[in-house]
């Protein structure tokens, strides 16, 4: 059995950024294990811009920003193995994968990355009536579709959610001919960013449903239309408000699932609310050695972030193993995510054991308008920020610094939540 410091499952914009800050920490033992049949991940299809402005400070496409990634890489000489699935990971680190050339074949690791991002949720989990037409894809699907395969899914299109994929999507397949009537979304609030809103949607005139969804799917070859209708409270559809498209292809940009059954089969503990590893502040799961970053972590909304997450994460990974970490008095501080905030990352904290500095990343379950996001020391609040507006589809975050947490050594709970202004 060949044996590694370091095995990272996953060769997408988090395994790429945490091999790397892994191996400038001065870990060489790192194999990266990739299913696909090049390094770069998702970033590969997405031929947009908008990447790398904090990381690079400088505007990219998804290829162009895998691609500086990738160059690092291979000029650090980092191992990596592509078109090789993983099957296990065990609880002690024994990682087994398989591929063409080798095929079924164990690892032993010292510590596991796991940055398997994360899929698209199916028209399965959505239970819309109708037949199986052919025309009805993911928006992730017709994005490889048009960008990476140069296939055409469809002329008249209707889009169902307003996630960021489904956004861009829109403004793709108008530039490539198509016409898109309508984006229709079941919540009152829209799940992708606002910039991407205005760019994708308003730029080309295509309207936006707020509170509405697909109830009829019509076709039984070939999809012919489909019909939309308001919903109320409960997302139930209020008769009289339905509408109907005619149409030959309807995307899906219903959210992404964090890609954890590896995880679970490992022991990793998840947290329900995001499908993701419950992880402390140095990204290590509830397994010693085991940690967790980008996608499969919690769904991000720029990859920038997903990078600075990974470089944490491979830090701490090689930290790990040079048996640099600091011992841990067993003091552990929880956060506590209320009223408005849904989740936190990291969901635990060990001030000895933490940088100087503690990035934690957050989602709120609602629009909020003219609002303070707070942070209380127990009962005493240490800081509030006013921000116009908050929304489910953009992350957020507050800094913690471990001087001034060392400093309350009886604190216990460190809670975060959305005030009225």
């Amino acid at each position: 059995m060949k044996a590694y410091d370091i095995v990272i499952i996953g060769g997408g914009p988090a395994g790429l950024a945490a091999a790397v800050s892994a191996k400038e920490k001065g870990v060489d033992s790192i194999l990266i294990l990739e299913r696909d049949k090049e390094l770069g991940g998702i970033l590969n299809q997405c031929i947009h811009n908008g990447f790398g402005l904090h990381t690079f400070k400088e505007e990219l496409t998804g290829p162009e920003y895998a691609a500086r990634f990738i160059k690092q890489v291979l000029d650090l000489g980092i191992e990596y193995k592509l078109h090789t699935m993983v099957m296990d990971i065990s609880h002690d680190k024994v990682v087994t994968a398989m591929n063409r050339e080798e095929g079924m074949f164990t690892i032993q690791a010292k510590t596991v990355i796991l940055a398997m991002g994360c899929r698209e949720r199916s028209r399965g989990a959505l239970n819309i009536p109708g037949y199986r037409p052919a025309g009805i894809y993911s928006a992730g699907t017709a994005q490889r579709l048009v960008n990476r395969e140069g296939f055409m899914p469809g002329r008249e299109v209707v889009i169902l959610g307003s996630g960021d994929i489904g956004l861009i999507m829109a403004r793709r397949m108008t530039f490539e001919g198509a016409k898109v009537k309508v984006v229709a979304e079941l919540m009152p609030y829209s799940g992708g960013l606002k910039r991407n809103i205005v760019q994708c949607l308003d730029d080309y005139g295509i309207p936006l449903k707020l509170s509405h969804t697909v109830v009829e799917i019509r076709g039984k070859e070939r999809l012919t239309g489909i019909t939309i209708a308001e919903v109320d409270s409960k997302g139930k559809p209020i008769p009289g408000t339905e509408e109907d498209y005619d149409c030959d292809t309807l995307l899906l940009s219903v959210g992404l699932i964090p890609e954890n059954e590896l995880s679970r089969g490992a022991g990793v503990e998840m947290s329900p609310i995001t499908s993701g590893p419950l992880v402390n502040e140095s990204l290590e799961t509830n397994i010693e050695g085991v940690f967790a970053c980008g996608n499969v972590l919690h769904v991000h909304d720029l990859v920038d972030f997903v990078s600075e997450e990974a470089g944490a994460a491979g830090r701490n990974a090689a930290a790990f193993v040079m048996g640099e970490r600091r011992t841990s008095q067993g003091r552990e501080i929880k956060l506590n995510p209320i009223e408005g905030v849904r989740y936190t990352v990291p969901s635990v904290i060990h001030p000895d054991q933490m940088d100087d500095k503690l990035t934690v990343r957050f989602r709120v379950g609602n629009v909020y308008k003219n609002c303070y996001i707070s942070v209380y020391f127990d009962d005493e609040r240490i800081s509030r920020r006013k921000r116009p507006v908050v929304a489910p589809g953009e992350m957020e975050e507050i800094k913690l610094e471990r001087e001034k947490l060392l400093s309350y050594p009886d604190l216990k709970t460190i809670t975060v939540k959305i005030e009225e202004a």
